[in-house]
């Protein structure tokens, strides 16, 4: 198993992050993937549940971090990148879709995707939900799904594609430093001045124009008053 990067597929299980992090600490290789056809325990940012509808994507990748590697939680902003890609792969490239910090795709301005980074011992587990052909309905955002604009692809094709974007843009992000990861981010994010509202750990919110990202990949908003506040944990929304 070990030195051998692996693709593992369930029917169903409660989280492929929860079993990747078991995997990750039995040696299982660094580039592995676990993807479900269904999960009944299925998680987001800050413990929410993640809608687990068959058809729709689930699967965790394993990064084992060396002691030269940017930090960790800029990982987070390698996925959004390599997931850009695949999602163009299947739906070309005629627009309509941006990247959100610090980890979301939108389509129409809707939530495609979902990420989720945790560690486990050396390791981050990557987990990736994309909405294939189902979308869940949420009271504070718009959702939709890949189907829901004209494109059929099953979660086994998609992974594919994903998965060898994965590997090259972690392969950049070890070889290169984050600044290369960094700036195809911004390429592929909302214009500088998008309107954004940052909700905090706290509960508190903040309300600011997109300014791009700090150097270590913190979201910097230019506040009403002119100054730029940085960033590092919350959730945010297109106002």
């Amino acid at each position: 198993m070990a030195g051998q990067a692996v693709i593992r597929t369930v029917a169903s299980t409660g989280s492929t992050n929860a079993d990747m992090a078991v995997l990750a600490r039995s040696g299982t290789a660094d580039g592995s993937w676990l993807r479900a056809d269904a999960q009944t325990a299925g998680r987001g940012r800050q413990g929410r549940e993640w809608t687990s509808s068959a058809g729709n994507f689930y699967a965790s990748n394993l990064v084992r971090l060396r002691p030269a590697d940017p930090p960790a939680a800029t990982l987070a902003l390698v996925a959004a990148v390599a997931l850009d890609e695949a999602v163009v792969t299947f739906l070309g490239n005629g627009g309509g879709w941006r990247l959100k910090w610090p980890n979301d795709l939108l389509l129409g301005g809707a939530k495609l995707s979902g990420i989720l980074l945790e560690r486990a011992d050396d390791a981050v587990v990557i987990g990736i939900g994309v909405n294939l052909m189902h979308h869940p309905d949420f009271a504070d955002r718009p959702t939709t799904s890949l189907a829901a604009h004209g494109v059929a692809v099953t979660p086994a094709d998609f992974l594919d594609v994903l998965a060898e974007a994965m590997a090259r843009w972690i392969g950049r992000w070890r070889g290169k430093g984050l600044a290369v990861v960094r700036a195809s981010w911004l390429e592929r994010a909302h214009p500088p001045g998008t309107a954004l509202t940052a909700r905090l750990p706290d509960g508190t919110a903040i309300d600011g124009l997109f300014d791009g990202l700090d150097a270590g990949g913190a979201l910097i908003l230019r506040l009403a008053g002119g100054e730029r506040r940085v960033i590092h944990a919350a959730d945010v929304f297109l106002i």
